[in-house]
């Protein structure tokens, strides 16, 4: 019992000492740094392993990075090492990293009856890149809620479809694929744990559009989800009870107009691109429908109907791009984010038209928010290029395989032209290091060499102004 008391207020100190030296970005890293080491110990169980299995160290490594940052890329074919209790288990670490280590142990604790501190509200509002402590937990229950009901949903839907259009024999097969389709599709991981991904349904057009719609509400951002339900649910009052129409928040307004204009430009481009070449000889329905597909897929989720190889390398480059910019913020996916995009595309409008504030939706956007886009943007862009650079030197792939593999990985999407398994073990280490700065993101990984306290200098250096351009 003595023992029992001293190990717990070991765990208590060490908890404080952690809260007071370590800021709220440093300790969600730490916390994802150990559930992808747990993931690596769950992986050698030979509970969740085909018999006879054997996987070296760094590809193991690998794969629980990529599990927990729900990026999809592997360097073996996971239905040869893995049961299916190993996919279980894979679908389960899909919760924790894309709906996020703390919207997950904080539905528990609800659940629990347990009271939620300052300081884990402080950690769930940096976890789910928040601004404001205010409603936190109970955005985090719902949008839990909302995303796993959409899991369930789907999980039914795509039991029955499978069944019904004999894609699969039983019914336990069936279902048990529908549920990981769907899991997979809202969490936008991406994972093939049958050996052919989703080609199978390349001209089911109920299930794309289905899988379409799943993975637009995993990458749409929790507070357009949450700002979408509060619509509804004003919507249904003001039939009942006259009031103000509701106002969306600047967020919401801007991450559906720019995923809506990178969801039609991904789409036309795609078509054009391909109409003659890869999509040379199907129906014009089907063309336009894989175009869609593939403009929404390579977001983030990183699924594929087709072997990808088989794209010209420029609709591979607008690949590369999409998967660079990624999903919304407070989201499952990586990338730069659109909100990143967009702002910095407001900003050069304003600069062209010589205006001194960037405005947009009878809004003005912070100028620190203008700042941080362009730091992102920047310093991501760098990354990946110097990245590039570096495989480049170290690996014998074509370029535009180097380039798909960075965006791939930094955007947390999964796809590849086949190159993953081959990388040296120096080249599997630079696709872990993005993978899980995509699922940080590139500002928590800059913030982790910030200290916790910050000394203010109190003054100014005169301006100059200098040549540019």
């Amino acid at each position: 019992m003595h023992l029992e008391r001293q190990i717990q207020l070991f765990f208590r100190r060490s908890r404080t000492f952690l809260y007071q030296r370590v800021s709220s970005v440093q300790i969600i890293v730490i916390y994802y740094l150990l559930m992808v080491l747990l993931a690596l110990g769950l992986f050698y169980l030979p509970y969740f392993r085909q018999p006879g299995s054997s996987v070296a160290f760094i590809d193991m490594l690998f794969m629980s990075v990529s599990t927990i940052s729900v990026t999809g890329l592997t360097t073996f074919p996971i239905n040869e090492v893995f049961n299916r209790n190993g996919a279980i288990l894979l679908a389960s670490l899909f919760q924790i990293g894309g709906l996020g280590i703390m919207m997950i142990s904080t539905f528990f604790f609800i659940l629990s009856n347990k009271r939620i501190s300052l300081k884990q509200r402080q950690l769930i509002m940096t976890d789910t890149n928040q601004q404001h402590l205010s409603g936190i937990v109970s955005m985090i229950r719902s949008t839990f809620l909302i995303l796993i009901g959409f899991q369930f949903f789907g999980g039914l839907l795509f039991g029955l479809h499978f069944k019904l259009n004999g894609y699969y024999e039983h019914w336990s097969d069936a279902f048990f694929n529908g549920f990981y389709q769907a899991i997979s599709a809202v969490t936008n991981s991406g994972f093939d744990v049958t050996g052919h991904s989703i080609l199978p349904y390349a001209r089911d057009y109920f299930f794309l559009f289905w899988i379409m719609f799943f993975i637009f509400i995993g990458g749409i951002g929790f507070p357009v989800i949450m700002d979408v339900r509060s619509w509804l649910k004003s919507y249904f009052k003001k039939k009942k009870v006259h009031q103000l129409p509701y106002r969306f928040s600047l967020f919401t307004k801007i991450s559906l107009l720019t995923f809506t204009v990178l969801f039609i430009g991904g789409t036309l481009l795609i078509f054009a691109l391909e109409k003659n070449h890869l999509f040379n000889g199907i129906s014009f329905s089907e063309q336009w429908v894989t175009s869609m597909f593939y403009s929404i897929t390579t977001r983030n989720a990183g699924l594929q109907i087709h072997d990808i190889s088989e794209f010209q390398t420029t609709t591979l480059f607008i690949f590369a791009l999409l998967m660079f910019i990624g999903c919304s913020p407070s989201s499952v996916g990586g990338g730069i984010r659109t909100t990143t995009v967009a702002v910095i595309a407001l900003y050069l409008i304003s600069f062209l038209k010589r205006e001194s504030r960037v405005n947009v939706f009878g809004r003005q956007i912070d100028e620190e928010d203008v700042q941080k886009a362009i730091a992102v943007f920047m310093l991501s862009l760098m990354m990946c290029f110097g990245s590039v650079i570096f495989l480049t030197a170290i690996e014998d792939f074509s370029l535009i395989a180097i380039i798909v593999e960075v965006a791939s990985a930094f955007g947390t999407t999964g796809m590849s032209l086949g190159i993953t398994a081959e990388l040296s073990f120096t080249g599997k280490i630079v696709i872990c290091s993005l993978m899980f700065i995509g699922r940080i993101g590139m500002l928590y990984t800059l913030l982790l060499f910030v200290p916790k306290q910050t000394r203010d200098l109190g003054y100014e250096y005169p301006k100059e102004k200098i040549i540019t351009g």
